[in-house]
């Protein structure tokens, strides 16, 4: 009669001996590719799991797709350090966790003083099936109506504030670096009015709105 596999136990943590770090379920984790030329993949612990002796751990893990591994690929939008979390589920040896990881919501990452090797943001979850994302719109700023990348430089009109890369301006970045005051285009067209009609005072609220378009 064939001998009845032993029953596998849940973990509350476990130390992945080769980097010697302890591991729970909620935590970001990389994990060593197949390809050592691409980079490790980003996944979110939901489960650990070992045998009865405590060895041959293995993870159950929601991967984060990095934008390139989409289905629309890498956009000009998209930061150096963004992952989108998919619906994508999977089960991994621990032996391949390479280290830990902290994805950090847009809003934190965004005021990061500095961005380490192991430091990620998301913002997007990811239907790895249909390509669609949720949300499936955000705010866009700029001339070029794009989402902001957080790599990117961009000047703040003083007035409506949004947001312009100085390319879209005709501003070169060492310009932008030095500016102390900013107005945009339609901005300093609508301060020059009310100056010309000072009994004009109202502002357009039109114009304000379609700066925080959305798409």
């Amino acid at each position: 009669m064939a001998k009845a596999k032993a029953p596998r136990r849940t973990l509350d943590s476990y130390t992945v001996k080769p980097i010697n770090k302890i591991i729970k379920p909620g935590d970001c984790v990389l994990l060593r590719p197949s390809d050592p030329s691409t980079p490790s993949y980003v996944a979110k612990i939901e489960r650990i799991e070992s045998d009865g002796r405590g060895a041959n751990a293995r993870v159950h893990v929601r991967w984060y797709y990095r934008p390139e591994e989409s289905i629309g690929g890498r956009r000009q939008f998209h930061g150096s350090k963004e992952v989108f979390l998919s619906d994508h589920y999977d089960t991994q040896s621990a032996d391949t966790i390479e280290g830990k990881c902290t994805v950090h919501s847009f809003k934190s990452y965004t005021k990061l003083d500095a961005v380490g090797n192991d430091d990620f943001f998301c913002r997007f979850e990811y239907n790895s099936t249909t390509g669609a994302f949720d949300p499936d719109r955000v705010a866009v700023y700029c001339k070029c109506e794009m989402p902001y990348n957080p790599d990117d430089l961009m000047v703040q009109c003083e007035i409506c504030s949004d947001w312009f890369h100085p390319a879209c301006i005709e501003m070169s970045a060492e310009e932008a670096r030095r500016l102390d005051h900013f107005f945009c285009e339609n901005c300093s067209s609508e301060s020059q009015k009310k100056l010309q009609n000072p009994h004009n005072t109202r502002q357009s609220d039109a114009k304000v709105e379609t700066k925080r378009r959305r798409r």
